[in-house]
């Protein structure tokens, strides 16, 4: 029995089965996304979408999707499905489905009449080319199939109208055509292994919907251009393989091109798996270096969702060397930063203040899976000229107070990871300023850190001396500062302003490795945060107990907006309220560790099979909401689970 499978009921269920998407990515920027049956739900769904710097830094929807029709005895049956408007599904392909598996890649099985066709999808890695191979399992005559492409060529973020503007011209290439529908845009190859029969006969097909979209509150409605459609006979057991990218392709080459890529993949056969090949559909290279992606469909690439995510999607996956390729990358353009000022194109954010924090615990996390020496040795630079750029008061956005304290200007612009702004003047909706619980937690975790990694070596005192001096003072000003005396912590402190909202940030500052609390007030935190914000599927942002409370992520942007911290639940945190827990109580805390983990491989069946979404609803059901999968949560998810093997182990 496979992991992710679904059977013929579910998927004629619209439903159940449009709640389900499916994500596949070229670790390059590009990506496939869809519901299991194949209808787009969302303006940034795609058969391939593909970055185009060329253009600007969004990603671009070239072909929308493809639709197959089985030909038998001259009786079409069509396999597509769109919704139109007036809730109107067409054509009803999904009736056809009798299996869904993503074990491996995304497997549709059909049967018509006696005809079984199976489809499986696969993105080719570091390319912008996606491959489907047609498998006839069964068939008692002679089988055709007809494919009409629907074409966008669009930014992800916009929507397509008929116009006169698009170019019909197309070319024929090697078993196929291609063709490019405005300048600018790159030419879309569409080829097969088998010569197919195409009869150019351009339509535009109107007033496609996209549920999710109107749900959002926002345009969903648009046009999308047929050029034609190919045709070709299929017999039993032989594959025929489709492919569309930018480039022209080989076709003698498109089988064993597909069997190589499928050789690497891990099959998605437990709850690791999964997250494991979640976790690597968030690489990003390029012709400047190594990244991760914040989540998709829409985020690019931002700086501290970068290093939140880091160790959990590279090594608690076994990916020690993707690790250094993305630290090495963020290393150089922190470097030129401090040195310059001028930012790396990619990485948004790299003068936000709590950045340089997230990269030494991120940091923190290498010497533990490697060593102090190694982690020194590689990034020992880095490390200490961070902490002297914030301590020489060089760092526009962090300054180092008398008291050992940092803190920020967050009243004009987001300083933290709660950044939702007004959408009328740009301000932000929570205005954090001051001295940052986190940021503070952060920053005695990263002096405490380099203590550790420099105090082996002599030639380093004086610099290790001076971190200590400040690590004492921000001990001693973090407890009397933050910790009160209803147990938790304010989330910030302005001059006399204590802000006595219960939110999730005072469980980083405690379930860091260096915290500035002992085991007695850890517990206390721990205890509020048990109490007031833990739910199956992480850590809501606000208590429910706390003023403006809003569970429900729900609503047009304005509104949702507003609502993006004010109690919905984020995974990623579930990572520092467990490593507070077995702080707190070590290994007796093991079995509930394990049920909190319960909750997030429900998930793997729910939303975008096989991953986390961006947020939960803070009260039942917890719903999935925002984008599909997001970078941090995967990577909060999975170290927990390395966590928990890795004590259960040496607790056996």
């Amino acid at each position: 029995m496979s992991y992710l499978k679904f059977d013929k009921n579910l998927m004629i269920n619209l439903e159940q089965s449009l709640t389900k998407e499916i994500l596949r990515t070229n670790q390059s920027g590009a990506y496939h996304c869809t519901t299991v049956v194949g209808c787009n739900t969302r303006k940034q769904h795609g058969l391939l979408v593909i970055p185009i710097p060329e253009l600007d830094d969004d990603n671009h929807v070239l072909l929308s999707s493809l639709d197959e029709t089985v030909i038998q005895h001259d009786a079409p049956f069509n396999l597509g499905i769109h919704r139109y408007k007036g809730n109107v599904f067409s054509p009803n392909g999904h009736k056809y489905i009798r299996e869904y598996d993503c074990e491996q890649v995304p497997t549709t099985t059909y049967r018509v009449g006696g005809v079984i066709l199976k489809k499986e999808k696969v993105f080719v890695t570091h390319e912008n080319r996606i491959l489907i191979r047609y498998t006839l399992v069964e068939a008692h005559s002679r089988t055709k199939l007809q494919f009409r492409p629907f074409l966008a060529f669009r930014n992800a973020n916009d929507l397509c109208v008929e116009n006169s503007v698009a170019s019909q011209a197309y070319e024929q290439v090697p078993n196929g055509i291609a063709t490019c529908m405005y300048d600018g845009y790159p030419t879309l190859y569409m080829q097969m292994n088998h010569k197919p029969h195409y009869v150019h006969d351009p339509h535009w097909y109107k007033d496609i919907e996209y549920i999710k979209d109107q749900e959002r509150g926002i345009p969903y409605s648009e046009d999308l251009y047929v050029p034609g459609y190919f045709e070709v006979e299929i017999k039993k057991g032989e594959p025929l393989i489709f492919s569309a990218g930018i480039t022209p392709v080989n076709t003698r080459r498109l089988v064993s091109m597909y069997e190589e890529e499928m050789k690497p993949r891990t099959p998605r056969t437990s709850f690791y798996n999964c997250l494991k090949n979640s976790a690597k559909q968030f690489y990003i290279t390029n012709a400047d270096g190594h990244y991760l992606l914040a989540g998709y469909p829409w985020f690019k690439i931002r700086a501290r969702d970068q290093f939140i995510a880091l160790p959990g999607c590279t090594l608690s996956v076994h990916h020690r060397q993707d690790f250094e390729a993305i630290m090495d990358t963020g290393a150089r353009a922190m470097m030129e930063w401090m040195a310059t000022g001028k930012r790396d194109r990619h990485l948004d954010g790299l003068d936000q203040p709590d950045v340089p924090l997230w990269m030494i615990w991120g940091l923190q996390r290498y010497s533990h899976d490697q060593s102090n020496e190694i982690c020194r040795n590689r990034y020992g630079e880095l490390i200490s000229s961070m902490l002297n750029f914030i301590l020489d008061g060089k760092h526009p956005n962090l300054k180092v107070q008398p008291n050992g304290l940092v803190s920020t200007d967050g009243t004009q612009r987001p300083m933290s990871w709660m950044n939702a702004v007004r959408g009328d003047n740009g301000l932000p909706y929570i205005p954090r300023t001051g001295f940052l619980v986190e940021h503070n937690g952060l920053w005695y975790n990263a002096l405490q850190c380099a203590i550790e990694l420099f105090e082996p070596l002599p030639e380093a005192a004086a610099q290790v001396n001076r971190w200590r001096e400040v690590a004492e003072r921000v001990k001693e000003s973090f407890v009397s500062t933050f910790l009160n005396d209803f147990g938790y912590l304010y989330d910030y402190v302005d001059g006399s302003y204590t802000d006595l909202s219960v939110r999730p940030n005072m469980v980083i500052a405690a379930g860091l490795d260096y915290s500035p609390l002992d085991r007695r007030q850890r517990k206390s935190v721990l205890d509020v945060a048990t109490r007031e914000l833990l739910t199956p599927k992480g850590l809501r942002t606000l208590s429910p107990n706390s003023y403006g409370y809003n569970p429900w992520y729900l609503g047009g942007p304005e509104e949702r907006h507003r609502a993006y911290y004010t109690g919905s639940a984020r995974p990623w945190l579930i990572g520092f309220y467990a490593n507070t827990h077995i702080k707190v109580f070590g290994f007796n805390g093991l079995p509930f560790i394990e049920r909190m983990l319960i909750g997030f491989e429900d998930e793997m069946k729910e939303g975008c099979i096989g991953t986390l979404s961006e947020l939960y609803d803070g009260n039942p059901p917890f719903t999935g909401r925002g984008a599909v999968s997001f970078a941090p949560n995967v990577a909060g998810a999975v170290r927990i689970l390395r966590i928990f093997k890795n004590l259960k182990i040496i607790n056996e």
